[in-house]
């Protein structure tokens, strides 16, 4: 019996969960305009030990959506999840955030597009298809008209980037599922599950995010 922590906050979602193999037994989430993870996270990690009855011992590894998303979500969960691990001694797991929102989602045909919005008219994205195989790596790319004309398979946007795209992408291809927006440490249990099966973890002391952009100041 393998008990793991996950936790995701990448986007506006502040999001955490505990996986006994691989199945979600609580997930506490809040999406907020206003960024409250460095408020809410080790608070919802409390709640949901707390709520599973279990103590950190119990832990056999915590697991962190390693991005891209935002450089300070990103830079909250990570440091965190870092902390844990070394306080704990535990493995750390770090799962694709893209894949998050990707497997939110069951196809029966075509390409699923995960996009996390990156201002302006600028998403963090990648392909998948129907079994979650990553298709087309990461990319930091800014859509217009003419973005996936070479594509004739339908493509499911989910997420915040897509839902900035509805009036820019207007081929009958493209099929919006507005009810996916941010990706959740529920999605984790499976992915964080798997990569613990195999031992595969990473170094705590030198693991960064992966931010995609250098981080801007904005004025």
């Amino acid at each position: 019996m393998a008990y793991i922590l996950n936790i995701e906050t990448a986007t506006k979602n502040c999001s955490v969960s505990l996986a006994k193999d691989g199945e979600t037994v609580i997930c506490v989430e809040l999406a907020t305009e206003n960024f409250s993870h460095a408020e809410k996270l080790h608070v919802f990690i409390a709640d949901v030990l707390a709520q599973a009855k279990i103590n950190f011992s119990d832990l056999k590894a915590i697991a962190v959506s390693q991005g891209p998303g935002s450089y300070t979500g990103l830079r909250i969960g990570v440091s965190s999840v870092k902390g844990l691990c070394y306080a704990l001694n535990l493995p750390m797991i770090a799962v694709d955030t893209l894949a998050l929102l990707a497997n939110q989602i069951s196809i029966e045909e075509g390409i699923v597009v995960p996009m996390i919005d990156a201002r302006r008219l600028e998403v963090y994205s990648a392909f998948y298809d129907k079994e979650g195989n990553q298709l087309r790596e990461i990319k930091a790319e800014i859509v217009d008209e003419n973005s996936y004309v070479e594509i004739s398979e339908k493509m499911h946007l989910v997420g915040d980037g897509a839902l900035k795209l509805k009036s820019i992408l207007i081929d009958e291809k493209f099929i919006f599922h507005d009810e996916i927006v941010f990706p959740s440490a529920n999605e984790m249990s499976k992915l964080s599950f798997e990569k613990y099966k195999k031992s595969d973890f990473v170094d705590v002391a030198y693991f960064e995010p992966f931010y995609l952009k250098d981080f801007v100041l904005n004025k």
